[in-house]
């Protein structure tokens, strides 16, 4: 038996968001229901900012393009920009906020150490929304828009994009490591 796509891609979407509002749960228990919600908004901006794949924002985005065909770029954008706005709404009225879990303390450290952290943001951007042009394309061929993508021009444009894309993680990871997450997650 085979599920229909769409249906999948909201079964998926639906078992995000029930992890998304676990979270939520678990810190409301954990501190009080405000505490929870902004930790986990800090968290999810987190992934959305400090993570070099569109991870945080494929809540919305691959959901979006699917059932409406609105482009995974315009989506992701509108999520930045929401993380963006949560982390300077905190930061300026509330930054105590960011000590609730590791990942939280990690994220303010990594915004208010300039050099050389945002360039964590920096690479994570490029990194994210090199995989989303790509996600998109790929949702192009998928759908048969574009049937001669393997034996066209832009095929070998995509490649040099994908190894764009392998020297952002590796610059990433290199970056990140040099904050000392394994000490933090240990």
């Amino acid at each position: 038996m085979s599920i229909h796509p769409q249906k999948q891609v909201l079964i998926k979407f639906a078992l995000l968001c029930a992890l998304l509002i676990g979270y939520f749960a678990y810190l409301s228990v954990k501190y009080d229901p405000a505490t929870g919600g902004i930790a986990a908004m800090l968290t999810w901006s987190f992934f959305v900012l400090c993570t070099p794949i569109a991870d945080a924002g494929f809540l919305l985005d691959f959901p979006l393009r699917l059932l409406f065909g609105i482009r995974m770029v315009l989506s992701e954008i509108a999520v930045w920009i929401i993380a963006i706005g949560v982390n300077i709404a905190v930061l300026a009225s509330a930054p105590a906020y960011y000590e609730t879990t590791a990942l939280t303390a990690l994220m303010l450290k990594i915004l208010t150490t300039p050099w050389p952290f945002w360039g964590i943001i920096v690479l994570s951007g490029l990194g994210t929304f090199l995989s989303i042009r790509f996600g998109d394309e790929l949702v192009d061929v998928i759908h048969h828009r574009d049937r001669n993508f393997f034996h066209s021009h832009q095929f070998k444009h995509e490649l040099i994009l994908i190894a764009f894309f392998i020297v952002v993680l590796a610059s990433y990871y290199q970056l990140i490591a040099s904050i000392g997450v394994d000490a933090l997650i240990h």
